[in-house]
């Protein structure tokens, strides 16, 4: 696991780089903490087409092994529609490809571990590229931890 940083974009050779990827962006100003892998609830895969909300700031995940569609963390609380009927915005790699592996990181507040920053981390199946595609705050808690288990 080696995250190579030469050339115009960060590559990574598996999905634990992604982790360390966002522990070296720290999105939003804010160390990342701890850092979850995400896998479709039914057929176990990591490999996911992502789509962003007309705002940018919610996810959803398309299975490219069996097609299930999951909304990433509080995402499906907040998705917001977009004005002109377009649909949500796909995600792609500078190669083209719209296959990444996922990693959610999350930040915590200090003094009572509740969630205040996440992070979506992405490296492209194709050609390893590393990126983050949105990361928001969380303002709501107590009670935040639970997105731990949404990703």
């Amino acid at each position: 696991m080696a995250i190579n940083i030469e050339g115009e974009w960060w590559k990574g050779d598996s999905a634990a780089d992604i982790a360390d990827y966002l522990e070296e962006l720290a999105p939003g100003g804010y160390p990342i903490h701890t850092a979850r892998p995400s896998r479709c609830l039914d057929c176990s895969s990591a490999v996911f087409s992502i789509e962003l909300d007309a705002g940018g700031v919610c996810a959803r995940r398309i299975c490219s092994a069996c097609g299930r569609h999951a909304f990433l963390l509080d995402s499906e609380d907040y998705w917001m529609a977009d004005d002109d009927g377009s649909g949500p915005e796909k995600i792609s790699c500078p190669c083209g490809s719209d296959r990444f592996e996922c990693t959610i990181g999350f930040s915590f507040r200090e003094g009572d571990e509740e969630i205040r920053w996440v992070s979506i981390g992405v490296r492209c199946v194709e050609d390893g590229i590393l990126g983050c595609c949105s990361d928001w705050q969380i303002r709501h808690g107590p009670g935040s931890r639970y997105l731990l288990d949404l990703v």
